[in-house]
């Protein structure tokens, strides 16, 4: 992919001489970076420019980066990666449920943000080229790749990014298993080590979103040690 400054980052992080840091870096890329300082200007800023993606702090001075997060999830569908102060999984789970895309903890050498970043706007990239086939239809289950939409049983569901993606993951494999290491490549970009609790976390949520039966799921069946499956009775119609 050709990493260019046709692609802007948002950079929300209140620490100015970290911002400034991380920005010089990522400009020596030829990313096109803006940095806010604080969570109120970062809402209007967001939601005015789109940017391709934003680099959110999770502590900021006058709202938190959950509070930006869950304010521009609905009319923002770029790529959104959280930072937190700590490895806190209460931090990581809650920025995944308000629609982030992926999590980082700071204080992050600068070439593994560069990976992290570059993994998310190939995943946009890899996305937005798979609309070729508008529609996945799968018994009661219908996918629309072009407007990003869920209905099951004739019922919207509502689906955040990743989400959506890890959905579609499974249902492009509908009857296959899925590796946790094929899920952590396809979604966020890197090998899985083993010891990554957040595929699990977003397969609850994905469950949760679907109201799948958590102690006895249906849908999407865990194949211990293995991965996940997508399990339908009807067969895969497409339109």
């Amino acid at each position: 992919m050709n990493l260019s400054a046709s692609y802007s980052i948002v950079l929300v992080e209140d620490d100015l001489e970290l911002a400034e840091l991380i920005r010089d870096y990522l400009q020596s890329f030829e990313f096109n970076i803006e940095i806010v300082n604080d969570g109120l200007t970062a809402v209007s800023t967001i939601l005015s420019t789109q940017p391709d993606l934003v680099v959110l702090d999770v502590m900021l001075p006058g709202q938190s980066g959950m509070d930006v997060c869950r304010a521009i999830r609905q009319n923002y569908n770029g790529m959104i990666l959280m930072q937190t102060a700590l490895d806190d999984d209460i931090d990581q789970m809650m920025g995944l449920e308000l629609g982030a895309d992926d999590y980082i903890v700071k204080k992050v050498k600068p070439r593994l943000l560069l990976s992290r970043i570059r993994a998310l706007l190939r995943r946009q990239e890899r996305t937005s080229s798979e609309n070729d086939q508008d529609v996945l239809q799968l018994g009661q289950l219908k996918i629309n790749l072009q407007h990003r939409t869920v209905t099951l049983n004739q019922a919207s569901i509502k689906l955040t990014t990743s989400e959506f993606e890890l959905l579609h993951l499974l249902a492009s494999n509908v009857g296959q298993v899925v590796s946790r290491d094929d899920i952590a490549q396809q979604i966020r970009g890197f090998e899985y080590d083993g010891l990554d609790r957040s595929i699990d976390r977003r397969i609850s949520r994905l469950r949760r979103s679907l109201q799948d039966n958590p102690i006895e799921p249906e849908l999407i069946k865990t194949i211990r040690g293995v991965g996940y499956q997508l399990c339908l009775a009807q067969g895969v119609e497409t339109a």
